[in-house]
């Protein structure tokens, strides 16, 4: 057959590892699709609209490492910038692919659908520029090859997002093959004058200490160093801790674990570890108004080693020109033992097990939820008390938590969840998500049926956006209540002419008793998701929300500084 410019980005998509790409249709990138179809190297996963595709590459991309969603121009595109957004601020390497007008109409003075009523159609792409490591504009098929490869490395070099717009004409126009992918992956060698410098500096700074302790930061993963950063616990012997965001990055069965750092509402002991510590190595941090608690607790100073995906700072002193991960493996090598501050046993938050007749409480929930998490699980917590329920959870080795606390968009873990759980079909998925949140991105449940993907859901209704009740309370965080388990029903229809998608399980659970009932039930359930509502009293939540919420809300009511 004659290879095309679609031709060419599918196998290129192929080559750096992708299964699946998700789908949003628009007349834009029909014929796109077709060719990515015909090409045949990723299976084609359809989403009910561009916000949830975005947000499914995303998640996709947590597990696989990369991934790509293909929407329509304008319409399509500045709604998936939502999830180029969220990609930008969790380090998610996704490509957005959009659909473009024909490449006879850029210039000629046609103001076409799909725009803003201009006859400029340049807009998507100086949009798509500021949540993106890279972005072209595909109006030729002699240019393509380049400007694909060029996307695709960048986006995999920084792991950002990246987003290609290619012109609804040339989709199809003959293009030539792609070469070996090898180049794609590459990273520029280490700067080795700056990396032995930055080392002796870090060397000289622990030797000074005697306490010291690893904090686990939220760009750790990006930064590809968790085995290093377990082999660099093992040398020094010393306590860690994960920040909220980074939690499951280490794993909590190691004997050198000592929970969640988080200030005022960390792990029981985590703070006393941190902040009385005369040296923290601090890896892969970031440090915004939710991480630490309102501007409250933030590690950095004289008594702390900064390890940035980037960059190291200590002693006053700050280095660059090689990867976080090359630097976590030369301080390994030569570091010292200091396990002074690695005192007493590590004992993880416990839930009393509750009367299983009595009201649904949050703690019962939460402890059963954590006895259905196994090494193999893959957990997703929406914004929201979820946050607080999983870092009071207990992680058996290999399970996985998943957040996103950066970009903070509540909804998106429902989307993210199905693209996490389509790269990822031999872990089970498990999502905690709030009423108010799943309202923004529930139809995508409906994609989990008709894909018979064997999630199980719980959708803690509370009545309200509880966590903006926590910061600041009024009548706009509370929503009209739904029977959220009855949805199973309508998403259970199925696709005329296909005969998967119709095992959706819809539960309610007010006790203790319904909830372990509809577990079980959920467990057998092999064949599609099972959402199982959660009946909470709107009062029921976290002590640490609370408190973090009256933090985060001191912060954000700050007055003005006088001039």
């Amino acid at each position: 057959m004659t290879y095309t410019v679609g031709h060419y980005l599918a196998e290129r998509l192929t080559q750096i590892g992708l299964k699946h790409h998700f789908a949003v249709a628009g007349d834009y990138n029909l014929v796109l699709l077709d060719q990515l179809i015909e090409q045949g190297g990723t299976k084609q996963i359809y989403d009910c609209n561009e916000l949830n595709c975005s947000f499914a590459a995303e998640g996709y991309a947590r597990a696989n490492g990369a991934a790509a969603a293909v929407i329509t121009f304008s319409v399509g595109a500045i709604s998936a910038m939502n999830g180029l957004g969220g990609s930008y601020a969790e380090n998610l390497p996704i490509l957005v692919i959009s659909g473009a007008p024909n490449s006879n109409d850029h210039g000629s003075g046609h103001v076409l659908h799909h725009t803003i009523g201009t006859t400029d159609y340049s807009y998507q792409m100086e949009m798509a520029k500021h949540v993106t490591c890279a972005a072209e504009s595909i109006t030729s098929a002699e240019t393509a090859p380049a400007k694909i490869d060029h996307v695709i490395r960048t986006m995999l070099r920084e792991k950002k997002p990246a987003y290609l717009e290619i012109a609804c004409n040339v989709s199809a126009a003959p293009c030539v093959r792609p070469g070996p992918v090898s180049s794609l992956h590459a990273h520029p060698r280490p700067d080795e004058a700056s990396l032995k410098a930055a080392l002796d500096e870090s060397l000289s700074f622990l030797n000074k200490a005697n306490k010291v302790a690893i904090l686990v930061g939220t760009k750790l993963r990006a930064s590809e160093a968790l085995t290093e950063t377990v082999e660099l616990a093992d040398k020094l012997g010393c306590p860690v801790t994960v920040m909220a965001a980074a939690k499951s990055y280490f794993p909590e069965t190691h004997p050198g674990f000592r929970g969640v750092y988080w200030g005022d509402v960390s792990s029981p002991g985590a703070q006393e570890i941190i902040e009385g510590a005369d040296a923290v190595i601090c890896l892969a941090p970031v440090w915004n108004d939710y991480s630490s608690g309102g501007w409250k607790s933030i590690i950095r100073g004289e008594k702390v080693l900064e390890v940035n995906p980037d960059r190291v700072t200590v002693n006053g002193k700050t280095f660059d020109g090689f990867r976080l991960k090359e630097f976590v493996k030369a301080l390994t090598e030569k570091a010292p033992k200091k396990s002074a501050a690695l005192t007493g046993e590590y004992k993880p938050v416990m839930l009393p097990k509750a009367d299983p007749a009595k009201p649904l409480s949050n703690d019962e929930m939460t402890r059963q939820i954590n006895e259905l998490v196994d090494g193999n699980t893959t957990l997703f917590a929406e914004t929201g008390d979820s946050w607080f329920n999983a870092v009071r959870m207990h992680l058996p080795e290999g399970a996985k938590v998943e957040t996103e606390m950066q970009w903070g968009h509540i909804g998106w873990s429902v989307p993210s969840m199905f693209g996490n759980a389509t790269a990822s079909p031999d872990r089970k998925h498990v999502l905690m998500v709030g009423d108010g949140s799943f309202q923004l991105t529930a139809q995508e449940v409906a994609q989990m049926v008709r894909y018979e993907l064997p999630v199980i859901i719980f959708l803690v209704n509370n009545h309200g956006y509880v966590i903006e009740i926590a910061i600041h309370d009024g009548p706009y965080n509370y929503i009209q209540n739904w029977d959220y388990a009855a949805l199973m029903q309508c998403f259970n229809q199925g696709v005329p002419g296909e005969e998967s998608g119709k095992y959706g399980l819809g539960l309610h659970a007010t006790t203790g008793a319904e909830l372990a009932d509809a577990i079980a039930k959920a467990k057998k359930n092999t064949r599609g998701p099972t959402l199982i509502e959660c009946k909470l009293d709107r009062t029921d939540c976290t002590k640490t929300l609370v408190e973090w919420g009256k933090a985060v809300a001191a912060a954000n009511s700050r007055k003005p500084q006088s001039v």
